[in-house]
């Protein structure tokens, strides 16, 4: 809840703490399952990401990749040229267009490198905060946490933060969660939400912070009323 403008924890900070402590048991060394190689890959990846599948922008960019991947090789290809690299993917038309903005953006303003602040990334045509903070996250060790749909659902379901929007949520986990966790506390939360608190019907069974989880505790308090 917000009191005064700031938000107050309904969990306290030692189950906050031990929710983090076994993500980072399980898994010491989260990161992005999209694969790429450099700054420039992984920003071209999570442009692609959106409304589309992990799985399927690695396979799109496996092979885009062999062939382009800088920004002066992307603006080689032409947009006819970046648009057959992309076609399985969700909305290629319109992405095709940002990514090739974006390119030219990056040789004309920023030498060719992708920028390490937020200002500069999402000032790059279809970069969004969500897209800045996985890069500022994932290659420059940022402590910035990218609210997609499934950390908002897990953020909020789980008890961690209670936030309407995605900003919200984003501001609430940078206060609650502990120093020590930050940089790693987005991929530990895509990823549960991914595989084992799915949208529709979570895997408690399988989880291992269910003894920690407000909404387990909330359902099992029910049935038990």
């Amino acid at each position: 809840m917000t009191k005064g403008g700031l938000y107050i924890s309904f969990m306290n900070s030692k189950t906050i703490r031990d929710i983090f402590l076994h993500f980072r048991r399980l898994n010491p060394h989260p990161t992005t399952e999209l694969r790429f190689q450099t700054p420039f890959e992984l920003l071209i990846a999570v442009i692609l990401s959106a409304q589309a599948t992990d799985k399927a922008v690695n396979k799109a960019t496996e092979v885009l990749y062999r062939k382009a991947n800088t920004p002066e090789k992307i603006v080689a290809l032409s947009l006819a040229g970046l648009e057959q690299h992309i076609k399985t993917i969700g909305l290629y038309k319109n992405k095709a267009k940002y990514i090739l903005a974006t390119c030219h953006l990056l040789i004309e303003k920023f030498h060719s490198k992708v920028p390490d602040d937020r200002a500069s990334l999402e000032s790059l045509p279809g970069v969004g905060r969500k897209t800045a903070n996985v890069v500022l996250n994932t290659c420059f060790q940022q402590p910035t946490i990218a609210v997609d749909t499934h950390i908002f659902r897990v953020a909020n379901r789980i008890g961690l933060v209670h936030a309407k929007t995605p900003l919200e949520t984003e501001k609430q986990l940078l206060r609650v969660i502990p120093d020590e966790f930050k940089q790693d506390a987005h991929h530990w939360l895509i990823l549960h939400g991914r595989y084992i608190c799915v949208a529709r019907k979570p895997k408690c069974y399988e989880c291992p912070i269910v003894h920690l989880c407000e909404y387990k505790n909330k359902n099992l308090n029910h049935v038990h009323k």
